[in-house]
């Protein structure tokens, strides 16, 4: 799909192919182009990286010190901002033409558009299911953001706010216009968007841990997968947790982070001595044996609902989300086992 501004002028035709590494190296021809509404306080070069995307950032900063790149036919630094109407001289440029991907299927387009909880002219959210990456890479061929960009081909503009771990189902904001991508990801950093989760959590939740405030630090494991480990060098991180339902055996709580670290959650839940169930990197292996044993399938986290103000209108939302089977198919299962206590 197309995200580039509506007005592009190619003024001379591209070069001819090269091959490299299997993927054809194509010369960018010049091209002028309009700045929209839309794009209006960009900086010059995140609007460069934009429009050529696969052209590495050495090339494109070079062309702005060398001065090929213009607006309004004047010479620029990366970080002059943009206004709507301006005109942007591109510059011939070779960039690696990305190999074909394997596009997403007419049923999970139809999965991911059923899952859509919310939308307007500016954004929309989502219910994530579990199992499916926020978007492509590290072996995936495509994620949420691919597969709603592929079944909506008129979109000019889908971009993430915030992530959701691949294992975590429930609620995320998906931008479609750059205004209300900088809006909502700026309410994120003044912490006026409220995210609350549920988790079902190992053990007795006790009513006394109201809060978790310890810090976190991401490091890598040897084979290079992500983790995150509390440790006085980390970034400061602040959960607050409300116990819902108790169990045999476990707690259903909801945690509502105030920051917005890697693993956040399920580090926070697992040092205050409760990992959250099927969390294969921070529950230990026993736990997680019983609770694949009662018919645990995944991880049990789920964005449960989002409080924020829609951009433009400023109207105040609180959208909720659903669980899927597997989380109620446990559930019910534990609310069983209580009865027959």
């Amino acid at each position: 799909m197309s995200r580039k501004p509506a007005t592009r002028k190619t003024t001379r035709n591209e070069g001819p192919e090269a091959h490299s590494g299997g993927r054809k190296e194509v010369r960018q021809a010049v091209q002028w182009v309009t700045v929209d509404e839309d794009n209006e306080g960009q900086r010059v070069d995140n609007f460069l990286l934009a429009q050529l995307r696969g052209v590495p950032k050495s090339i494109i900063y070079r062309v702005v010190r060398k001065g090929e790149v213009r607006v309004n036919k004047g010479r620029v630094k990366p970080d002059t901002r943009l206004k709507a109407g301006d005109q942007v001289r591109i510059p011939p440029v070779t960039r690696k033409e990305r190999p074909a991907q394997v596009a997403p299927g007419s049923r999970v387009q139809g999965v991911m558009e059923a899952a859509v909880v919310f939308e307007n002219d500016q954004m929309l959210v989502v219910n994530k299911p579990s199992g499916i990456a926020v978007h492509g890479g590290s072996g995936l061929s495509f994620g949420l953001i691919e597969v709603l960009r592929s079944a909506r081909p008129e979109a000019r503009f889908l971009e993430l706010v915030h992530r959701l771990d691949r294992d975590t189902s429930g609620l995320i904001m998906v931008a479609k216009k750059r205004s209300a991508l900088r809006y909502l990801q700026d309410e994120l950093r003044q912490k006026r968007i409220r995210k609350h989760y549920h988790a079902l959590v190992a053990g007795h939740w006790s009513d006394s841990v109201g809060r978790v405030d310890v810090p976190l630090l991401r490091y890598e494991m040897p084979n290079g997968e992500r983790r995150v480990k509390v440790d006085d060098a980390g970034k400061d991180s602040l959960t607050l947790f409300r116990c819902l339902a108790r169990y045999e055996g476990y707690s259903l709580v909801e945690a509502s982070p105030i920051t917005g670290r890697t693993h956040q959650i399920r580090v926070h839940s697992a040092w205050a001595g409760h990992p959250i169930a099927g969390d294969d990197k921070y529950m230990d292996d026993v736990s997680l044996k019983a609770f694949r044993a009662i018919g645990g399938q995944r991880l049990m986290l789920h964005a449960r609902a989002l409080e924020f103000a829609l951009p433009v209108t400023g109207e105040a939302m609180r959208l909720e989300a659903p669980y899927d089977d597997a989380f109620n198919d446990v559930l019910r299962k534990l609310e069983a086992r209580n009865r027959n206590r």
